[in-house]
């Protein structure tokens, strides 16, 4: 029990930590959270600019806190650089520093020398300022082996940096300028979990670009500029985000190769019924699907073992109940508990008569 409380205590403090973010913060971190682990007593990611009182900002040795950066006693190896108009990394960083909160300033590009003191680096944050290019020299971060977390999301990258430690857990590069992603990009990177890469211009990855990612979970490259799903993705993906791309159509094996699939989000997307094969969902590990705000005029047929369906916002008219059960009897019916069929062309009153027998284990349906 004891242990159950102290989880939940977790996360109502990673809740609380979100919901504390100002409007003019723009901290959204790739739109995933960020998940503070306080038995570790990793710092706080907010700013800390109108959260404390100003005579906190403490350091156990102010000869050593950068100018332009707040070292507070309570995380004495966190730099809180954010939001102090820096063209620049402070040089000079305390050799023992772990966490640089270097988010929205004005830097341009990120010279090695600046941060190859700080070996002990764990988190880089540099989301919101004008990093063009690559501006990252290939392996500049490379001996920085407890790296764990780097983002740079709302930026202008034109490209994926190269050589980066290969204790990476979560690389987040949403919203920059990045097209194309070329064959070895993550070699290397077997630890990466988490990799955003949505609000990009991407329209082409080769063969072995996301080859290395061998423990990769969470992929999202949604708002991006693929005419069909990126083929050789990572088969070790639960959570996969396309949403925003315009997709011509989905290829009957589409998804096959992800056998772990669990999560997957294709709104806004443009399809049509055409360009959906029957068997193009036929995963057993599907919980959720997001289908929502395309133009599917009939229900698209889903494994039996899908929990969650989102079809709102699309122009269906037609329920069709073999979309959901394949046969009749006592063991065949949907897991299905959430279905949202709210903003298309069709009523309650329209459903056959016999869908509750399909679904029904049935939570919550909107039409």
């Amino acid at each position: 029990m004891a242990l159950l409380y102290a989880v939940a205590l977790l996360w109502v403090l990673c809740v609380w930590e979100c919901a504390r973010a100002s409007p003019t913060s723009q901290m959204d971190y790739g739109g995933i959270p960020l998940w503070i682990d306080r038995f570790l007593e990793e710092p706080s990611v907010m700013s800390l600019k109108d959260r404390l009182d100003p005579h906190r900002y403490q350091a156990n040795n102010p000869q050593s806190c950068p100018r332009g950066c707040f070292c507070p006693v309570q995380w004495p190896t966190a730099l809180y650089c954010d939001q102090s108009n820096l063209t620049g990394v402070p040089a000079s960083l305390p050799e023992d520093t772990q966490y640089l909160f270097l988010q929205s300033n004005n830097i341009s590009s990120l010279p090695p020398s600046v941060l190859a003191g700080a070996r002990e680096l764990r988190w880089l944050i540099l989301d919101h300022n004008r990093l063009q290019g690559v501006p990252l020299a290939d392996g500049a971060l490379q001996n920085h082996t407890e790296m764990r977390y780097l983002f740079a999301n709302h930026n202008s990258l034109s490209a994926v940096p190269m050589g980066l430690p290969a204790g990476l857990r979560q690389l987040r590069l949403a919203h920059n300028n990045i097209s194309s992603i070329g064959a070895g990009t993550f070699q290397g990177l077997q630890n990466l979990t988490v990799l955003l890469l949505q609000g990009n211009h991407l329209q082409t990855i080769e063969p072995k670009g996301l080859a290395g990612l061998l423990n990769l979970d969470l992929l999202d490259m949604g708002d991006n500029r693929f005419k069909s799903v990126p083929m050789h993705l990572p088969p070790s993906v639960q959570q996969l985000y396309l949403s925003g791309n315009a997709f011509s159509g989905l290829g009957e094996s589409s998804f096959a190769g992800l056998v772990r699939l669990k999560y997957l989000r294709l709104s806004r997307c443009g399809l049509q019924d055409t360009g959906v094969p029957t068997q193009v969902f036929n995963m057993s590990t599907l919980v959720e699907l997001d289908l929502s705000y395309n133009r599917l005029a009939v229900t698209p047929t889903v494994p039996t073992s899908l929990q969650y369906l989102y079809l709102e916002a699309n122009e269906i008219q037609e329920f069709k109940l073999s979309s959901f059960c394949r046969d009749q009897g006592p063991q065949s019916y949907s897991r299905m508990r959430i279905l949202r069929m709210d903003g298309n062309k069709m009523s309650y009153s329209q459903l056959p008569l016999d869908w509750v027998y399909c679904l029904r284990v049935l939570h919550n349906i909107f039409v």
